[in-house]
């Protein structure tokens, strides 16, 4: 299998001649030597790089979630480093001045399939951006790890969009970044010039440790492709007063708080008959971000079958366990989530203030899921119109 990178590299006067280029990139930009794109690209002849932009967690992937990352210079080319991640919503996409620079605006950043992973919105607002300012955007595609084929989750409700869902596609949405890239354009009205270039030899049923590359993290808190399976679901508890696990060895794997009864919380996901996973009651102390060096009740998601396993249906059912289990210590998450603090960031992350209030009303799993799978309509509709892999 080769990825977009490597298809570009072969003959890059093919996409980018006579052209000035900026790269938007992370750690995750590499062949399957590990050599960066920023360093293929400056060296190699007849390709002009401009100007670097970097996502979420920086150009080098040290910064943690949701923290500011400045302007800089790189060290090893001395590139301006154009930060896409600042402290303010106006710092998400490059500005008329950075994109005056320029002719091509080249994306090659590791999705990891799920919507709320920034790095796609960073794309998007990108190719606003290029619109606006008549550049043209080259995206070089990767697979998706978690797969191309199993659906997961809703849509966004009107006023609910964020930097962690632009778009009414859902949680987990089986595209490439590729593919999502033609299906923002087409279906979702941004219209800027835009070409792929195709990954050659993967397969929408492939997983990423089916490709034969090596695993980077895509940011400081996905550092396997087990954390990308889990991802869909767990991520939610970023909402809650909840241990996503950050500050653990195996992040949204593992998950607790210091009112959690371990044992408690297993038995009664366990009554959920989710298919494909175990839980194992354990204890946790982070080493940073919620709850740092306290002890915590907590469990651990061990997929058993990859194919079998639903991690939006397990997150909303870990959400529906812990509020019934204890309502008095469960609370939603009030600060500042991606840049909004008008509603709660769940509202964000489900897309609709109607799973939590289901939730807080006590329903039954069933009745929120089928709260939360609701409103994807124009994805339905156009999915199908952007798929590039069989």
């Amino acid at each position: 299998m080769q990825t977009g990178l490597e298809r570009l590299l072969e003959k890059p006067n093919r996409w980018l001649r006579n052209a000035r280029v900026g790269l938007v990139a992370n750690p995750t930009s590499v062949d399957r030597r590990l050599a960066h794109a920023v360093d293929l690209l400056n060296e190699c002849e007849g390709v002009d790089l401009r100007l670097l932009f970097g996502p979420e967690h920086g150009i080098r992937g040290s910064a943690q979630d949701m923290i500011g990352v400045s302007d800089a210079r790189d060290a090893r080319t001395g590139l301006p480093e154009i930060s896409l991640y600042g402290e303010s919503a106006d710092a998400l996409s490059p500005t008329v001045q950075h994109l005056s620079a320029i002719d091509i605006l080249i994306f090659d950043i590791q999705d990891v399939g799920a919507r709320y992973y920034t790095y796609t919105a960073t794309m998007a607002l990108c190719m606003r951006a290029a619109k606006s300012a008549a550049v043209k955007v080259v995206v070089l595609d990767r697979p998706n790890p978690i797969g191309g084929v199993q659906i997961e989750g809703g849509g966004i409700d009107a006023g609910l969009e964020s930097f962690c869902g632009l778009y009414p596609i859902p949680q987990r949405h089986a595209m490439t970044v590729g593919e999502l890239a033609y299906l923002y354009n087409d279906s979702f009205g941004i219209g800027c010039e835009l070409e792929v270039v195709e990954c050659r030899g993967w397969r929408r049923s492939d997983y990423y440790d089916a490709c034969g590359i090596p695993w980077v993290m895509p940011s400081p808190n996905m550092p396997t492709l087990d954390t990308a399976f889990v991802y869909p679901g767990m991520c939610l508890l970023e909402a809650t007063n909840l241990s996503e696990g950050r500050g653990t060895t195996r992040p949204f794997e593992l998950f607790g708080a210091p009112f959690v009864d371990a044992h408690a919380l297993a038995d009664r996901l366990r009554r959920f008959d989710l298919s494909g996973v175990q839980f194992r009651p354990c204890a946790i102390e982070p080493a940073f971000h919620k709850f740092a060096g306290r002890r915590c009740g907590a469990l651990q998601l061990h997929v058993e079958d990859r194919r079998a396993f639903h991690a939006f249906r397990t997150g909303i059912a870990v959400l529906v366990a812990v509020k019934s289990l204890w309502p008095e210590a469960f609370a939603w998450r009030t600060e500042v989530y991606e840049f909004r603090d008008d509603v709660p960031a769940i509202d964000l992350l489900t897309g609709s203030a109607a799973v939590r209030r289901a939730i807080d009303e006590g329903r039954d799993l069933d009745c929120v899921m089928r709260l939360a799978c609701t409103g994807i309509d124009t994805y339905t509709a156009a999915r199908g119109r952007t798929l590039l892999y069989e």
